[in-house]
């Protein structure tokens, strides 16, 4: 007897070993799915404060401030030793930068989702990988071949996204009808006029625009000041500044400012600790582990959640036009992540790579995607 449990003491770690490994190789896919289901909950818990009669520039200006005091501690420990000294000029840019990042971007995009649905929202996120590599070739800061399958992959991908989105806005189609009665009832939900629907996918599309030139901007302000934490702790205090002054013009009523115990609340305060918080850190971390083409390809999962979701428990109106928009989008983002990974592949030598540790050749790799693409999928297009 004694034999037989000192045998299984060593099989036991030896499974615990296992599951363990297990779970460090699956982490970051583990992490990665929960921030999709985050970014679900997001889409739809801000969508019921903005029925419930929440001014959506109200709501970013508060939930910057609460993003920027829960970034703050993060910043300011973890990067002591790399933050540089800020000057005039810095400032001046970080607050330009903010303008795109937040002030124009996330305030005209949160608008959008007063005008349309979740579904369209949560689609149009996915075509800012597409719009990054167009400016990006416009300004010469990323290279095409079309001699090669990854160059043509790049642009087949881009030219679909496109496609999809114009399907998206032009194209509405008849309505997917409901199987029974939502689950969870959306006060002040109404049907969207086709008017305030075509005004909708304009700010949605617009802040994709805007959204894609900000990953340029950063890519260039982080060689200045490279501290990633920092900087977008700096972005949400200002970005809440930028925010407040759309809100004074477009909000004069002092009821508007005011935040009871209910869903305007827990959306804000969800939206500033989890989406420009917790997320924006996970994803961080993913980025380094398993570099930015991972992240990314977890963008259209919250497209599909949040549709799933939408149809079956809120209710939501689903359109022919948005499916087959967001399907051709979708496939678009793969062929252009292929095209960008396999890039990424061709500068890295296997000769080269066989005396190098896991950690060095990780670093090698990292180190071969220009900041221009790194950024571009950190902060990922996602709220």
């Amino acid at each position: 007897m004694e034999k037989e449990e000192a045998f299984k003491l060593p099989m036991e770690k030896e499974e615990v070993s296992k599951l363990w490994s297990i779970y460090k190789k699956f982490k970051p896919h583990l992490l990665m799915s929960s921030v999709q289901m985050g970014y679900t909950f997001l889409y739809l818990i801000t969508e019921a404060s903005f029925n419930h009669g929440m001014n959506p520039h109200v709501y970013m200006t508060y939930r910057n401030i609460i993003g920027g005091i829960v970034m703050f501690p993060f910043a300011y420990f973890l990067e002591r030793k790399q933050r540089p000294k800020l000057t005039l000029t810095l400032l001046l840019e970080i607050f330009v930068l903010s303008l795109f990042g937040v002030g124009l971007t996330l305030n005209a995009y949160f608008a959008s989702l007063k005008y349309t649905s979740p579904t369209f929202v949560a689609s149009m996120v996915n075509t800012i990988a597409a719009l990054t590599f167009v400016i990006a070739v416009t300004l010469r800061l990323e290279a095409v071949d079309l001699r090669n399958p990854c160059g043509i992959a790049k642009v087949a991908g881009t030219l679909v996204s496109l496609a999809g989105v114009m399907i998206m806005t032009l194209y509405k189609g008849q309505v997917l009808r409901n199987l029974g009665h939502p689950l969870i009832h959306i006060q002040g939900k109404t049907s969207i006029h086709k008017k305030y629907w075509l005004k909708g996918s304009i700010l949605s599309v617009s802040s994709c625009i805007t959204w894609s030139i900000f990953y340029i901007m950063q890519a260039l302000t982080l060689k200045r000041y490279p501290a990633q934490l920092s900087l977008t702790t700096w972005m949400s205090f200002v970005g809440g500044a930028q925010s407040a002054v759309f809100a004074v013009f477009t909000e004069q009523k002092r009821e508007a400012w005011t935040i009871g115990f209910n869903i305007d609340l827990w959306s804000t305060i969800y939206g500033g600790v989890v989406g420009s918080g917790i997320i924006i850190f996970i994803q961080l971390w993913c980025t380094e582990e398993k570099g930015p083409v991972f992240v990314t390809m977890f963008n259209p999962f919250s497209t599909i959640l949040v549709a799933i979701l939408a149809y079956f428990v809120l209710g939501e109106k689903l359109y022919i036009g948005s499916i087959i928009g967001a399907i051709i989008v979708i496939v678009g983002v793969y062929l252009l992540l292929w095209g960008k990974e396999g890039d990424a592949k061709v500068h890295i030598k296997p000769e080269d790579e066989s005396s190098l540790t896991h950690e060095e050749q990780r670093d090698k790799k990292t180190a071969k995607i220009s900041s221009a693409e790194r950024n571009a999928y950190v902060l990922n297009c996602e709220p």
